[in-house]
């Protein structure tokens, strides 16, 4: 911790990496509703990881879960 707080550059790295992620998973958790994801994805910092994850593995199912299926 005391590396981080010595080198700004890295910080901002950090900052500069992880803002984006968490800003579309955050956008997509509150889009499908799914209100626990919010504030898990709020409130744990995983320097983007599970934003990740979020965006690519699970709204991909809660996105099919709720798209209902069209029948000919």
């Amino acid at each position: 911790m005391q590396a981080l707080l010595q080198n700004n550059l890295v910080f901002l790295l950090i900052i500069l990496w992880t803002l984006p992620w968490k800003g579309v998973a955050l956008w997509k958790s509150a889009r499908l509703g799914e209100r626990w994801w919010f504030v898990a994805l709020l409130v744990i910092n995983t320097i983007g990881i599970l934003e990740i994850l979020y965006i690519f593995i699970f709204s991909k199912r809660a996105e099919r879960e709720k798209t209902p299926e069209i029948s000919s």
